[in-house]
């Protein structure tokens, strides 16, 4: 029996008929941004508490349905998907069960934490700069984001139409790779192996806990005995992915979403999230447009540097949190920022990207980022390394 309960989750789906199909006997959670026919999409806030119910699933949610997986409920998030810790004043912070006192990471957290427990076998999600890799890697699952353009966005919440994307957190890599066939798509996927690891020297490797480090280092060699190359050395669309305001997309796209919450309902909104949907007063118009132009501009660079070869980095710098120490702003902000430093990365350059637990190390990831329309190559290295991690 499923346990449906906060702050996991905030609501429970009522059974319903499960057809034949590639999914039977899995159970699904379901990010509360996306729409299920008969709830309510709260999106971690009590500002959308009282708006009607959605009249229908969402296009992935139906895809997850039609396939046959179950549908629990309505995992809990940070609200309106806005940090990569997972906190939620309002319905509560889930938490990785791999460490006391240890919050679950953001802002998927309720799903990758019903994950970890084994409430669910998968948690339907979105990731703008993490939210599904960062608690995938704090909880010890598996994480993918796939190519944005790959699985429809339609009928959920949105943090930054620039950058979301939507994906799942699962058991293993098998049960992604089953997901995903079903939430994908038909694109121009790139299909030939990956085999040319790449450790960038400018960037990601700086400000990591010891024991992060000694994971990484340990998982490379792992890399290598599976028959992977690593290399490291620098990029240079790197230098200038640093000059990019990344905060402009996020602050302004969530706020034009949400207007009319900010403005009706600024009360009933975290604090902490009410604060980064301000900065969107100071970005104007032409900063906006010049932070597109030189996003667009690292796309097209990255796919050129990188090629048929990959990133790998640790998930995140830091094992999780303890969440008392995460109650003042400053320590909240420092944290958060650097938990979402390595994970941003496939999301400004429109790739495709996958965390896998090094279980060695509780909270500690192992991530892969490649260029768009690499996820079955992605995938398929997945596969591979993954028994290796878990034996070693």
């Amino acid at each position: 029996m499923t346990k449906v309960t906060l702050p996991d989750f905030t609501q429970s789906f009522a059974p319903a008929p499960i057809p034949q199909g590639p999914l039977n006997g899995l159970r699904a959670g379901i990010k509360d941004l996306f729409d299920v026919a008969g709830y309510v999409t709260k999106a971690g806030s009590k500002s959308r508490a009282t708006l009607p119910a959605a009249t229908q699933d969402a296009p992935t949610v139906a895809l997850l349905r039609a396939a046959g997986a179950e549908l629990v409920g309505h995992n809990n998030m940070t609200e309106f998907a806005y940090s990569g810790l997972g906190l939620n004043p309002h319905f509560g912070t889930p938490m990785t069960p791999l460490i006391e006192g240890a919050i679950a990471g953001g802002s998927t957290s309720g799903g990758a934490a019903a994950v970890a427990k084994g409430d669910v076998d998968f948690a339907l999600g979105t990731d703008t700069g993490g939210s599904l890799r960062i608690p995938a890697a704090f909880c010890g699952v598996a994480g993918l984001k796939p190519t944005a353009a790959s699985v429809s966005s339609e009928g959920a919440v949105p943090l930054s139409t620039t950058l979301d994307s939507v994906g799942a957190i699962a058991k293993d890599v098998e049960t992604l790779r089953r997901v995903y066939a079903v939430l994908a798509a038909q694109g121009p996927q790139d299909t030939a192996a990956v085999k040319h690891l790449v450790v960038p020297e400018n960037f990601g490797m700086d400000q990591l806990e010891e024991p992060v480090l000694a994971a990484f280092e340990s998982a490379l060699s792992v890399l290598e005995s599976c028959g992977f190359t690593i290399e490291r050395r620098a990029f240079d669309f790197l230098e200038t992915y640093k000059k990019l305001p990344i905060w402009h997309f996020s602050a302004v796209e969530s706020r034009v979403h949400h207007s009319e919450q900010y403005a009706q309902e600024p009360n009933q909104i975290d604090p902490k999230v009410k604060l980064r949907m301000l900065r969107a007063d100071t970005a104007s118009a032409v900063d906006y447009a010049k932070s597109l132009a030189l996003r667009a501009a690292i796309v097209k660079d990255a796919q050129q540097e990188i090629g048929q070869a990959a990133i790998v980095l640790p998930t995140v710098a830091i094992l999780p949190p303890q969440l008392s120490t995460l109650d003042d702003d400053e320590s909240f902000d420092r944290i958060n920022l650097l938990a979402l430093r390595n994970t941003t990365l496939a999301n400004v350059i429109d790739g495709c990207s996958i965390s896998l637990p090094i279980p060695q190390t509780p909270g500690a990831g192992l991530m892969i980022t490649a260029p768009a329309w690499r996820d079955l190559a992605l995938l398929d290295a997945a596969t591979l390394i993954e028994p290796e991690l878990t034996t070693r």
